[in-house]
């Protein structure tokens, strides 16, 4: 899926990591904003928590890896949930903001140059 950004066509970049780094900048925006319901703002400090607090919906010890996933999902839950809670216009606007920090480097502009090999040893 591309974007039009000023009459260029802009592809999609990044990967897992570029969206869950903006995804968590997003959360923080949005955890400062005056405009979110300080209730609602409970929720991803909640989700913290739960990963923090020793207790677990399902025992570690029994089922280890079922203990891990149940706090990744409770994260997972938890901070799509705000972002789809939050009022639209405010996510909307913080989206913008964070997409045009992306700087784009795709001028179109061709280079044409050569390259020549030197050797660091010189007697």
């Amino acid at each position: 899926m591309t974007q039009r950004k000023s009459g260029k066509m802009v592809v999609p970049q990044g990967g897992v990591m570029r969206d869950l780094v903006k995804r968590l900048k997003l959360i923080v925006r949005l955890m400062g904003d005056r405009r979110v319901n300080l209730l609602l703002k409970t929720l991803p400090v909640a989700s913290v928590a739960y990963l923090i607090f020793p207790f677990d919906l399902v025992p570690g010890i029994a089922f280890p890896v079922i203990g891990a996933l149940d706090d990744a999902a409770i994260l997972w839950i938890g901070s799509n949930l705000f972002i789809e809670l939050c009022p639209p216009n405010v996510v909307k606007e913080h989206m913008q903001e964070l997409d045009s920090n992306i700087e784009d480097n795709s001028s179109g502009e061709v280079v044409d140059a050569e390259a020549t090999d030197m050797d660091n040893d010189k007697s």
